[in-house]
């Protein structure tokens, strides 16, 4: 089972610990697995806004959803729909930048957003399908529907 690190406690990204500055120590990296972010990508353009699930010179793998379909997976969870986030790769020539989902001045983060509309936590929602996911591809007894393998 994949374990995320839990960025739940502190700052103004609900999902980002908060760290410290010192004058004899370099910052954190805060852009770690378990951190909910916006991935702005080119080649074709587009936003994606999920959790990071790892971070590598290779790329990035987040689970999430493209950002213009943000507001159908609010309505989508909040009726209590089935949904699967999409748990994809990017590679790092796609990515143009990465932000962590904070709020702007009186404007609420996205997290922020979904939370209040559905009382739901996203990155326990995000987290939990990414892990589902991680478990059927990697244990083959998992994959097996009706004994049939699947990829």
């Amino acid at each position: 089972m994949v374990q995320l690190q839990d960025c739940v406690q502190g700052g103004e990204n609900l999902y980002m610990n908060k760290f410290s500055v010192a004058a004899n120590k370099p910052a954190s990296n805060p852009f770690r697995p378990g951190c909910i972010v916006v991935v702005t990508l080119g080649n074709p353009r587009d936003k994606f806004w999920g959790m990071i699930l790892a971070l590598a010179p290779e790329g990035l793998s987040i689970s999430g959803i493209e950002l213009a379909g943000f507001e159908d997976f609010v309505l989508i969870v909040k009726e209590g729909e089935l949904f699967t986030p999409a748990v994809v790769f990017f590679p790092m020539h796609r990515i143009e930048r990465i932000e962590l989902d904070l709020p702007d001045g009186g404007l609420p983060s996205l997290s922020q957003r979904f939370l209040t509309q559905t009382g739901r936590d996203p990155g326990a929602l995000l987290s939990s399908y990414a892990a589902k996911d991680f478990d059927r591809r990697t244990d083959p007894a998992r994959s097996r529907i009706a004994g049939k393998e699947t990829a």
